[in-house]
This record gives structure tokens, sequence and C-alpha cells, in this order.
């Protein structure tokens, strides 16, 4: 009996030797060419100081406007789509724990009270036979499958890549909201700008309208200069008018991006002029850090190396501890939990698929093919990242040339619009004069205000393309054994189990 134990001691000490290995390959990042600058970058562009060498997390006080703060600052706890992405984000993280507790034994109690009267006229029974029985039982059963393969190891990488990068893509929706709403805020803001135009427009407009009506009546001017003026008038009355339309509708998008009903919310008018500000866009290769997406991607790819782990721990036996159960049973109360009462027992198994018709050959081509998929999606984000960026950056770089060239388009129409109301006035041109003028500068002068709406939607969308100010350090640590936690490296990646 002792050297049963002792060899059964041997056995278990074995298999927890066998447990520091862990089959599959071992997870390395994968490789992503990054160029050594940006190629669109705008004239007198603002080269990052070393203070400055990123964007911050809150990057929309860079446009230092108060109320767009206040707003940015209600996504982040009312909208609800951001909500759903961090409910799923807390399923990962619980299934990381989930599969962790595979690594532990399975331990159950259970109690058994039993009575139960005997037939005396039973076959075999005898005078002596007892006609009443006991049986007390108290039992605890182990269930132990050994992780000698690195089967759950693997797995609860997994769990762990799955979960970062649950947590890389929440942090990708509340970059996609907070860019959204700024976007949107810009928008309303122009939108208001270009209000003012068209009212100031309208006051112009009317005092024309006035200013043609005392000549016609002084028999100056004609009935078709009064008719023209009227509908230069009532045609820039209209638009602005329709302005109000699309200002309404973003402005119900904003509440619903702060999770506020649209019918209780409003923005008050407050025109936008000012010209977008200078974003520092530090290394190409920073961007690669700075990427929630890209991030989220090459997580993926760290989950799918460890699924060829799991699907090459098949080829293996399987390990089990079973039958293992141990405690006390009695036919009385008073020795139930005593030494005799005791009992134990034990035993081991080993089980390995010899023939299963290229089932395990087929699921490790499928596991070495998603991995596969996932390489090649992590490198189409990097690929797309650097593509944004330049789209925004010469977007940025061409914009900024024409406000400056529409800039003198408008001071030429004013300055043309000027001298045609002076012909006028002075009887030396028609209203037609005056009416094209008047349509050319006021044309000129959206211009500009879209232009100006183009930069800004810009602006934020390059610092949407630059990462909004997160970094992969920021990827949370997620459980990886009890008691602790294991920290994200600093490029996001966990390597595989040895």
């Amino acid at each position: 009996m002792q050297a049963v134990k002792v060899s059964f001691s041997f056995v278990c000490a074995g298999l927890l030797l066998l447990t520091g290995c862990a089959v599959g390959p071992r997870y390395q990042r994968p490789m992503a060419t990054a160029p050594d600058a940006f190629k669109e970058t705008p004239p007198n562009w603002k080269q990052a100081q070393p203070a400055d060498q990123a964007i911050r997390g809150s990057w929309w006080e860079v446009f230092q406007d108060p109320q767009l703060n206040a707003l940015e600052t209600q996504v982040a706890g009312a909208n609800q789509t951001l909500k759903a992405a961090q409910a799923q984000f807390a399923q990962a993280r619980a299934l990381v724990r989930f599969n962790r507790s595979d690594l532990y034994p399975t331990i159950t109690a259970g109690a058994l009270g039993a009575r139960e009267r005997l037939s005396q006229n039973r076959p075999l029974a005898t005078a002596a036979s007892l006609t009443r029985d006991t049986d007390l039982v108290l039992s605890l059963d182990v269930a132990y499958e050994p992780d000698v393969w690195g089967r759950v190891r693997r797995t609860i990488e997994e769990a762990r890549s799955n979960a970062q990068a649950s947590a890389a893509d929440l942090q990708s929706v509340l970059l996609s909201l907070q860019s959204e709403l700024a976007v949107d805020y810009f928008q309303l803001r122009t939108l208001d700008a270009e209000q003012q135009l068209l009212n100031n427009s309208v006051a112009a407009f009317q005092k024309a309208v006035e200013l043609t009506n005392n000549r016609y009546r002084g028999g100056v001017a004609s009935a078709v200069d009064v008719a023209q003026a009227e509908t230069q008038l009532e045609t820039t009355r209209a638009q602005a008018i329709d302005i109000s339309v699309q200002r309404s509708q973003f402005e119900h998008a904003i509440a619903t991006l702060t999770g506020q009903p649209a019918s209780t919310f409003s923005v008050p008018p407050s025109p936008w002029t000012l010209p977008p500000p200078a974003v520092p866009t530090g290394l190409p290769a920073n961007l690669l850090e700075r990427r929630p997406d890209i991030a989220s991607a090459e997580r993926r790819v760290s989950a799918a190396n460890a699924q060829i782990g799991v699907a090459r721990a098949a080829y293996f036996p399987t390990i089990a501890l079973n039958g293992t159960t141990a405690g006390f049973e009695s036919t009385s109360i008073t020795n139930w939990l005593t030494g005799p009462s005791g009992f134990a027992a034990a035993g081991l198994s080993a089980a390995v698929t010899l023939f299963d018709v290229g089932r395990r050959r087929a699921i490790n081509e499928q596991a070495r093919g998603a991995y596969d998929q996932a390489t090649a999606n992590y490198r189409q984000s990097v690929l797309t990242a650097f593509q944004e960026v330049e789209d925004n950056l010469a977007a940025l770089r061409i914009l900024e040339e024409e406000a400056r060239t529409q800039d003198v388009a408008v001071a030429a129409a004013e300055h043309t619009l000027q001298l045609s109301n002076n012909r006028y006035r002075g009887g030396v041109s028609s209203y037609l004069e005056v009416l094209t003028s008047q349509s050319i500068a006021l044309s000129d002068e959206r211009a500009a205000v879209d232009i100006l709406r183009r930069r800004m939607t810009a602006t934020v969308l390059l610092i949407k393309a630059l990462g909004g100010g997160w970094n992969v350090s920021q990827l949370p640590a997620v459980a990886a054994r009890p008691g602790g936690t294991t920290p994200a490296s600093s490029n996001g990646s966990t390597s595989a189990a040895q």
C-alpha cells in the first residue's frame, strides 16, 4: 500500500513538471512597414516641440471651445453605443476568468443520509439478519485534467488576447463617437456662420430694395430693377431659412451622441470663424502604437496564434485524475467522522485518439488559416491608417491654399460690388450689374465658409487618424492567474506560454 502511494505521488509530480511546456508556436508580432515620414505635410506646418510630441487624451481641447469641451465629456458617460461596447469588453474579460478556472481541480462535496427497512422474508435472510439499515456518507470528489500540453494555457492566452482586442475596440468606438461629435459640432457652427452671412445679406438686400423702390418712384429706375432686387432678396431669405433645416439635423445628431433626447436638447447659435489649429503628427512609426484599431487587429493575431497551440494539443494524450474521492461513511452519526469511518480512492487515466479520418489535421489547417487571415487584416489596418493620415494631411494642405485664394476672391468680389453700387447710384449702370455683383460676392463668401467647414472636418479626422491621443500602453491588463494580473507589454503583445 505504501508503494502505491509513493508511485502515485511520483506520477503527480511528473504531471506537474510536464505542465511547464505548451505546444504550438510562440507568438511574435507580425512585421508591418512604416515610412520614415509622412508625404503630405501642409506648408508652414507646426513642428512639434519637445513637450508637444503627441496629441493629448482630451484632444478636442486643442480647439479651445468650452461648449465643445462640455459636450465631449458627456459622450463617455451617456452614449448608449459606447455602453454596449463596454458590456462586450466585460464579457470578454469574464471569459478569461472562465477559461483560467480549467487550470485547477474541480472539487464537489456531497452528503448522503439513508434509512431503509429490509424485508424479513427476503432471499437468504436469517433470523439474525438486520432488517433496518442506516447509511451516512460525507464525500469530496476531485476531478482534474492537468494541462500537460498547454491546451488550457493556450485557451487562456487566446481569451486574454481577445479581451485586449475588445478593449481596443472599445477605445475605437469612443474615438469614433468623439470625432463624430466634433465633426457635427463644427458643421453646426459653420452653418451658424453661413446663417449669419445670409442674414447680413438679407439686411443689405432689403436696403437695396428700398433704394430701388425710391429710385423707381423718382423715375430713375425701372420696374424691372425693382423686381430683380426683390427676387434677389427673397431668394437669399429662402436660403437663410433652408440653413435651419441642416442645423436642426446636426443639433439632433449631437443630442443622440451625448445620450439626450433631441426634443429637449439645443445648442445656442455661435458662428465659427477661426482657422483650424495645427496638429502635431509625430513620426509615422508611432502610428502603430497610437491607433486602437491597429492594436485590436494585432491582439486578434495573437489570439489566432494561441488557437494553433490549442489545435496542436489535440495530437497528444489526454491525462486526467478521475475517480478521486474521499470522505466518511458510517451507520451511526456518533462515529461518522472518526478515522475508521474514512475512505479514499484515486485513479489516473490517459487517452489518445488513434484515428479520426483527418479531423485534427483539418482543425490545425483551419487554425493556421485563421492566423494568416488575422495577420493580413492587421497589415491592412496599418495600410489603411497611413492612408487616412495622408488623406487628411493632403486635404489640409490643399484646403489651406484654397482658403488663401478664396479670401482674395472674396475681397475682389466685395470691391466689385462696392463699385457696382456706386455706378448704379450714379446712374451709370443698370441694376443687373449690381445683381450680378451681389450674387458673385455672396457665392464667394459662402464658398469661403464651406472651405472653413471642410478644413475643420479634415482636422478632426486627422486627429482621429492619428489615434486621438491614445497609446497601446493603455490596453488594460487582463487577469491571468489568481491574485495577480499580467500587464500589457509596451507593444500590446503578450508572449505565448513556454
